[in-house]
């Protein structure tokens, strides 16, 4: 499994897990909700800025995003 599968696999998870739009979990973190979508559709690889972001915003570790469970 490459590294966006696994990132784009865990953020869904992790974001429904929450109770989580993809509006929501965009305004949490400050991005935009199609780039959120654009993630989760492995359309485009997340920065490690981007990654803490999410993180912060879903309150896990940024290797929880990217941990191949």
């Amino acid at each position: 499994m490459d590294i966006r599968e696994v990132f784009a696999g865990n953020l869904r998870r992790l974001r429904k897990a929450r109770g989580l739009s993809q509006e929501d979990l965009a305004e949490a973190a400050d991005l935009d909700r199609t780039y959120i979508s654009a993630l989760e559709r492995r359309r485009f690889a997340a920065s490690l800025d981007v990654v803490q972001a999410i993180a912060l915003a879903l309150e896990v570790r940024p290797a929880d995003l990217l941990a191949d469970l």
